[in-house]
């Protein structure tokens, strides 16, 4: 049996910090082979949900800009089928790729986990956090 944190997440989730919506599309184009956004839009239009096409596997994605703050932007990948195991895995693609910080949950959500710590991962350095502190 692996050990817990070699798990595979059952979706990804990771909070980029000020990037645009456009930035993030762009990023999203260069993951697969396609990115198709729906039609479906809420009111105050802060999020948007778009099918990631990568190896061949349709992925729903999910923004929402302003997630936390104005300065965090919620990317969710709601799937299983991606090609990260856990959300750290995208965190660091997604930091390189758009220059920025990013963090994410440093668990999977799991019954006694702490809800606050988070990876904070920037400039290709990695650090375990309390994000209702940091």
């Amino acid at each position: 049996m692996p050990a817990m944190n070699d798990q595979r997440h059952p979706d990804i989730e990771i909070y980029v910090k000020n990037r645009s919506l456009t930035a993030i599309e762009s990023w999203l184009v260069s993951l697969g082979e396609s990115c198709t956004p729906s039609l479906t839009q809420d009111a105050d239009k802060s999020t948007h949900q778009y099918s990631l096409t990568i190896a061949g596997k349709s992925i729903p994605v999910f923004i929402h800009e302003r997630a936390a703050g104005k300065a965090w932007t919620s990317v969710w990948f709601q799937s299983g089928q991606t090609p990260w195991i856990k959300d750290l895995d995208c965190a660091r693609i997604a930091a390189t790729a758009l220059e920025t910080q990013v963090r994410c949950i440093a668990s999977g959500w799991q019954s006694g986990d702490d809800p606050d710590e988070w990876w904070k991962v920037e400039d290709q350095t990695e650090e375990l956090i309390q994000w209702a502190s940091a």
